[in-house]
């Protein structure tokens, strides 16, 4: 059954379309076979590289105010669900706080509440990027849903994050996980359940706590479903001419004209992982 939620955000992605406010991104789709014959999804960007994947210089702030061509539900008064201006998937979305608040701030239980509320309707794979160095296009605070159907594959690295929830891989066994912490969720999500996880992920990488640290001690990925968090502390947003962000740990690349795509074919898509991930945890 579709929610509310969805089907207000279809409505937008046919209006925005029409109007101009939402531009996909054309893209070619390839495979890229990891370890343990765990399938990375590789997209190629065919359409003109959009602004924030460009490095140009300081840019306005697109969501202060937002374009309302793209609003799709107001959250109460402190947060707003909108498009993504440049979705690859269909109803990308957007959870914006209304007011500035910095991206590379603490997130707050009122971000967590509003994520919540959201999931009890429409789910799929939640992300968040810290900030520049974690992939981050935006400073103004947003996390992004890609929603995803009941019994649908919620990422493509799903089971390397089950197993690791599970407590069935070791930093020995995967180098990943000496920078990574997956945590498994097994309650109905709440923001107070989501804020505790979320600041004892950040702890066990010696990211700080907001008692003592005005903001997270370094740069990191959130990925959340209903059935695990993780949180990679990162060390550079990219390498070869691949941006990473927390998608590329979830399993799909994007790769652009300037991206060696020879050197992750013959190095394999886990060697990009660790050489933007930070392992001094």
């Amino acid at each position: 059954m579709t929610s509310e939620l969805l089907r207000k955000a279809m409505e937008v992605t046919v209006a925005a379309t029409a109007s101009g406010a939402l531009v996909p991104l054309d893209t070619s789709l390839t495979h890229l076979i990891g370890e343990r014959g765990c399938r990375f999804e590789l997209r190629h960007l065919l359409s003109a590289t959009p602004k924030h994947l460009r490095a140009s210089g300081p840019k306005p702030n697109p969501f202060l105010p937002w374009d309302q061509r793209l609003e799709v539900d107001r959250i109460g008064e402190s947060h707003v669900v909108i498009l993504n201006k440049y979705p690859v998937q269909t109803s990308h979305m957007l959870l914006i706080t209304q007011d500035w608040q910095p991206q590379t701030g603490w997130l707050s239980m009122e971000d967590w509440r509003s994520l919540a509320w959201i999931d009890a309707t429409t789910t799929g794979l939640w992300f968040f990027n810290s900030g520049p160095d974690a992939g981050a296009s935006q400073p103004h605070r947003h996390l992004q849903l890609l929603p995803r159907s009941e019994g649908e594959r919620i990422c493509a690295r799903d089971d390397w994050f089950r197993c690791c929830a599970a407590g069935r891989t070791t930093p020995a066994q995967d180098l990943l996980l000496r920078s990574a912490r997956v945590a498994a969720i097994s309650s109905t999500l709440t923001g107070e359940m989501l804020q505790a996880l979320y600041l004892a992920l950040a702890e066990d990488l010696d990211l700080g706590h907001p008692s003592t640290d005005d903001c997270p001690r370094g740069a990191y990925n959130l990925l959340l479903t209903r059935q695990w968090m993780a949180m990679v502390r990162r060390r550079r947003e990219g390498i070869r001419g691949f941006s990473v962000n927390a998608l590329g740990f979830a399993g799909s690349l994007l790769s652009t004209e300037a991206s060696d795509r020879q050197w992750i074919q013959r190095s394999g898509p886990e060697a990009l992982l660790q050489a933007v991930v930070d392992t001094q945890s």
